[in-house]
């Protein structure tokens, strides 16, 4: 006992005791909060050490105590400043003085306890890795395969050969809706004109204009998007696809974020101001938004096939390509110039998907006089010989975008 006395003196852990509460006390102030709570948990370390000395030093004099003498002094004094000081963990007996067994099952359920925190600790990382997977897989263009746990539950992985099949289906239904607007949507465009304006011809050059103004929207507002979309996605892109390829597959598959009702209105303005239009009665182009809106949509979702779809841009007085264009019911067969376009020709890369229609007549259309009647009057209104046609401007037509 008397060893253990001079061991426990000899070794200066009290003097370190001292020393560390001295040198915290002087820089308490100075200190950051980290190394405040480092300083604090090194004394109570050194603290725990030299108790765990003392209460085995404890141990061994109350088995010399054969008469249980000092069972009473340890009740009275030890047990009451232990409990004070909220060691409630540790409970001295009458019977028993296993002070130092309790104070290791005390440390054993504060062992249990860190390893449960851990163990969250641990749960919860995983949880917030699967979370940061799944949102950059929300934000990627494809699904790439990722194991969503330790499972490994497998994921539909990317292929060339599966984007192609996507595209080529993706390109079948464009061409066909391209189609359905020709057949459908813009005889009911020109129907709606013909309310106001009497020229057939007039009409049908004025809905080649919107066909070729809803494109020309369309793309612009497209390769505004893509640049957004990329500048976004090169944030945390991943995949074997590239760049170019993700930000056209995202755009496919959230079309919402194309504004079509802003290309509409470009393309009335457009129109209004348009010199290839002849000075019209007042009618408002927004009579045919329908044909100029299911174009604007149709134009946009061209841009994102890999290669994207465009129009070809005709030329009036251009010689006639049979392989590009058909020709009208009441075009001059023998003709070999274009007179006017009624239809655009869709290309791919230089090729001709879907033929456009033209009308094909000898005579030159600069010295044709036109007649245009509106809805108030009651016959066609004749230009005079040697008169200019001007070309529509904001002022003689009532735009009204509050229809949108």
């Amino acid at each position: 006992m008397a060893q253990d006395l001079r061991s426990l003196v000899g070794s200066g852990s009290a003097r370190e005791l001292q020393e560390k509460l001295e040198n915290w006390q002087r820089d308490y102030e100075m200190n950051s909060f980290g190394e405040n709570l480092n300083r604090c948990c090194e004394i109570l370390e050194l603290n725990t050490a030299i108790q765990k000395r003392l209460f085995s030093i404890l141990n061994e004099t109350s088995r010399e105590d054969t008469l249980n003498e000092g069972a009473d002094t340890i009740k009275n004094r030890l047990l009451p400043s232990l409990a004070s000081g909220g060691e409630k963990s540790l409970s001295i007996t009458e019977g028993s003085l296993g002070g130092e067994l309790q104070l290791r099952d005390s440390a054993s359920n504060q062992s249990c306890q860190l390893q449960e925190l851990e163990d969250k600790l641990y749960a919860t990382r995983v949880q917030i890795k699967q979370m940061e997977q799944e949102l950059v897989r929300s934000r990627s263009p494809f699904r790439c395969s990722v194991s969503k746990s330790r499972s490994a539950v497998s994921v539909r992985t990317w292929s060339p050969a599966r984007a192609g099949r996507v595209n080529a289906s993706h390109r079948a239904c464009i061409i066909a809706r391209f189609g359905f607007i020709y057949a459908q949507e813009r005889l009911d465009a020109e129907t709606l004109l013909r309310a106001f304006i009497c020229d057939m011809e007039t009409v049908q050059r004025i809905i080649y204009i919107a066909a070729v103004e809803s494109f020309r929207a369309a793309k612009m507002a497209f390769w505004k998007l893509k640049i957004s979309v990329k500048e976004t996605l090169a944030l945390d892109h991943v995949g074997p696809e590239s760049l170019e390829v993700a930000a056209l597959d995202y755009i496919a598959r959230h079309k919402d974020l194309y504004d079509v009702c802003q290309s509409v209105q470009e393309v009335v303005c457009s129109m209004n101001v348009n010199p290839k239009i002849p000075y019209p009665p007042e009618v408002d182009f927004f009579v045919i938004r329908t044909l100029i809106r299911e174009l604007c949509c149709l134009a946009f979702s061209m841009q994102t096939l890999i290669p994207p779809l465009d129009i070809a841009l005709g030329v009036d007085g251009e010689l006639f390509n049979r392989t590009m264009y058909y020709r009208s019911c009441d075009s001059d067969f023998t003709a070999p110039f274009v007179a006017y376009h009624v239809w655009p020709a869709l290309m791919e890369n230089g090729a001709v998907i879907v033929k456009g229609e033209v009308v094909t007549k000898k005579i030159v259309l600069c010295s044709r006089r036109r007649r245009i009647r509106s809805r108030s009057c009651s016959c066609g209104r004749r230009l005079r010989s040697g008169q200019v046609t001007r070309s529509r401007s904001l002022s003689t037509v009532r735009v009204k975008t509050s229809r949108y």
